[in-house]
Parts: C-alpha cells; structure tokens; sequence
C-alpha cells in the first residue's frame, strides 16, 4: 500500500470527476490514501461527497475523504492534483464559439481544440488553470498536476511556461486509433466488430461499439503514436503476442475497406504516409483544407458538430444518476468498470515506484520529437515510475507532418501567450496564423467579438 494525497478539482463532474473518483476507491495500492474533493458549487460537492464516504465504506478502501469548495484549501501536503475544470456552461459555450464566427463567413469544423473555437475555448480555461497552478506552486511546489482540461496542449503549454508547477497531460483519443485498427483488422485479430460501429465522432449513438471495439485492440495490438494532442500519427503498429509489425497489414486493409469510413483520415493517410490517430471529426480542427465556404469539404467528409443539445441533456441525467447512487435508489455497480483514462496509473506507480509503460501522455518535448521545437507541449508515449512521467523518445517526424504540427504547436503558444497577457495584438496574431481564418480582416472581427461576449470570462484583456 503506498498511501497519498490526492486532490481532485472538478470533481463534482459526472463524467471525469466521477470516473477518477471511483478508479482511486477501487485500487488497493492506494488504499489508505487522502482524497481530497474539491468543487465550487456546494450542491454538486455535497453529493460527490455523499457518493465517496459510500464507496470508501462499501469498497473498503480505508480512505480519508474531505471536501473544499475552494483548491486552496485542499492543496497543503497534496502529491497529486488532478484538474478536470471546465468553465460552464460547457455545451452553450462551445456552441457559442461555433456560431460567432459564422456571422464573419467562418464556418469552423468543430471549433473545440482548434480554429478561433480553439481560441476562446483556451482562454477561457487558462485563468483558472494558472489560479490553481500559482497556488500549488505556494502551498504544495513538489505535487504532479494531471490535466484532463481541454484544449489539452495549451491548457498544459500555459502551466508549464507560466508556472514551475510539474505537469503531465492525459487524453483517451488514441483509443480512437485503436477503435479503427479493430474495426479494418477485425478479421486478422479475431474481433467482433457491432453493426453500429460507423465513426469515431463521439456520439451516444457509437460509443459502446466503439468503445468496446477498442478496448480489444488493445489487448492485442500495440500502437506507438505521436504528435500532439488530438492530432497525433501512428508510427507503428505490433501485434502484442508476436511482436509482429502489422502496419503493412493495415496499409493494405485499409486502402480496401469502405471509403465512406473516416474519409477525411483516408485522404490525410494517403498524402502523408502516416496514419493519423483521432478520427476525422478532431482531425479537422488542425487542417487548412476543411473550412472552404464554396467547396463545403465539411459535407464531403461528413464532418458532424458537436451534439450541444443533446450533451448538456446527458450532464444533467449524469449529474441526477450521481445523486441517485448517493442517495443509494442506483446501483454503483457500473462504476466497477470505469476507467480514470491514466489518473490512477500515474499515481500508483509514481508514488509506489512502480514502472509502467502507457500509449499517451502530454509533456514539454525534451528531444521525445527532435524536429518539434524543445519544451513544446507533445503528445508521446510515457513511461510512469517513481522518477516522474518521462516521455519515450520516437526521433522526428516526417517533415510534411513536422510543419502541420510546429504551425499548430505556434498557434497554440500564440493563444496562451495572448491570453496570460491579455494582449490583443497577439491573439490576432494567433487568429491569422491558424488553418480555418483565410482574411485579415474577418480575423480582426472574430476576436473583437469573441473577447467583447466573454468579457466577464477574459478579464485579462480588459484590465487598465
């Protein structure tokens, strides 16, 4: 047993705050450990909390559970800090940045990581990120932040370059990698693919087939894959058992298989050489060649939004089967199954010394890609240890693939440099670097209204 503290912010979430609460009560290396939640509104406290005292007791995990509307009241003596914070509200929000550049004649893709969505999405995240990373730095300068906040690279570029706090990002996207893998491979490997397993866009919809076509890839293939966060190219591809490189395999099964199948990951694939990893719908907030009002290559690709609507409706029904399972009218057995998506990894062997291999994690590039810039934030193989998360060096990329990523690696430097500034100059110059803005003055436009509606989330850019 190799006891903790651990502090989870955001954890009244039904969605990562919940997964990461139950994978931690379930691991017997950390049992006796201190789990310390920590959320802003008192009601969604209140029940996690509820939820937690009833797992430490049921599941015997011999943990001391507190509970903190503010991180700062938790952080003393912590080792771990695991952020899932998202300014709310999520769904109107981001839908928010969907639509405000469209009065300009910008149709963005998805408008989540990347494009001016990416922009505003990150700025408004970054203020409360750095709060919680400044305040570590005072209370608890040794602890490990875990990030789970979008958009991933520039949430962790703004920790790492703006703090000295030591961060480690974690993101479940290469699962999508391995979903198509099992789905084109489905006969060589043995997998029973579902019939409603047609695309990796996260959607209610797909999610089980996919999820669970992944889940068997990856017991039996490995795939090695870097980049950056969401925007990531498999490098290799073995068969677990012989070691066996089934790249050559999939090249072959994939040019065969259903073009109507992640068409726009089929003709990234094609020009490149490489596969890319997320699936076409994050794929498409990275490229310059899917945002043409007159050509409409989003109808070409059958590029999906984001369900807004249909998501926020699922936070509330997460949030009410939370306060069920609190109140004990539903059952926690689902929660047996849930995955902390690397949280607990990191812990357990990070505190226990252990050594543990894992497919993804984002980290400042210390020569992990050598034709990347140097402390850029890369998405790279891991290895977790009681020496810290280090990442596994996989040399340079190809050079065609290098460019797309340094020009996404300068926008993203370019939106939190902006941003912990509250320099206007520089997130215009952020806009006009990125793939989806094509004309000066639409740029111009777009920021002025995206920082005049998220006034009171920007504060930065309005101060004296």
């Amino acid at each position: 047993m190799i006891p903790t503290k651990i502090v989870c912010i955001g954890a009244g979430s039904a969605s990562f705050g919940l997964n990461t609460l139950a994978t931690l009560l379930r691991s017997p290396k950390l049992h006796g450990s201190h789990i310390a939640l920590v959320d802003r509104n008192p009601g969604a406290l209140r029940i996690v909390t509820e939820l937690a005292e009833n797992l430490n007791l049921e599941w015997d995990a011999g943990m001391t559970i507190s509970a903190h509307t503010h991180h700062l009241e938790a952080l003393p003596e912590a080792e771990f800090v695991v952020s899932a914070i998202e300014v709310p509200p999520r769904e109107a929000l981001w839908k928010s940045d969907y639509e405000i550049p469209l009065k300009y004649g910008v149709r963005q893709p998805y408008a989540e990581n990347g494009g001016p969505g990416g922009f505003a999405h990150a700025a408004r995240n970054i203020d409360p990120v750095l709060e919680i990373a400044y305040d570590i730095e005072q209370t608890c300068p040794d602890a490990l932040l875990i990030n789970y906040t979008n958009p991933m690279q520039r949430i962790c570029d703004a920790v790492a370059r703006y703090t000295s706090v030591k961060v480690v990002g974690l993101c479940h996207q290469i699962g999508a990698g391995y979903a198509m893998v099992g789905k084109v491979l489905d006969e060589y490997l043995g997998i029973d693919v579902p019939a409603d397993f047609n695309t990796t866009h996260s959607t209610p919809r797909a999610n089980a087939a996919r999820e669970n076509v992944s889940r068997r890839a990856m017991e039996l293939v490995d795939i090695k894959a870097a980049g950056v966060n969401h925007f990531t190219w498999m490098l290799a591809l073995h068969e677990r058992a012989t070691g066996k490189d089934l790249y050559p395999l999939f090249r072959e099964q994939w040019a065969a298989y259903d073009p109507k199948f992640e068409p726009l990951t089929r003709r990234v694939f094609n020009a490149f050489g490489l596969f890319p990893i997320p699936g076409d719908e994050h794929l498409c907030e990275y490229l310059p060649w899917v945002s043409d009002p007159l050509t409409k290559p989003w109808e070409k690709y059958e590029l999906e939004l984001y369900e807004w609507d249909l998501r926020a409706a699922m936070r509330a029904t997460g949030r009410e089967d939370m306060q069920r399972m609190a109140a004990g009218e539903l059952s926690v057995e689902p929660l047996l199954e849930v995955h902390s998506e690397g949280a607990v990894e990191v812990i357990e062997n990070l505190a226990g010394d252990g050594t543990l291999y894992w497919d993804a994690v984002n980290l400042p590039n210390q020569g992990y890609i050598p034709n990347l810039p140097e402390g850029a934030i890369v998405e790279v193989p891991g290895l977790l240890s009681g020496a810290g998360v280090l990442g596994v060096g996989v040399g340079p990329m190809p050079e065609a693939i290098a460019e797309l990523l340094r020009r996404e690696i300068t926008v993203s430097q370019l939106c939190v440099d902006a941003a912990v500034k509250g320099d206007r100059q520089i997130a215009l110059q952020c806009l006009l670097l990125d793939p989806v803005i094509t004309d000066l003055d639409v740029a111009q436009q777009v920021v002025d209204d995206y920082l005049l509606t998220y006034k009171e989330y920007l504060p930065s850019f309005w101060e004296d």
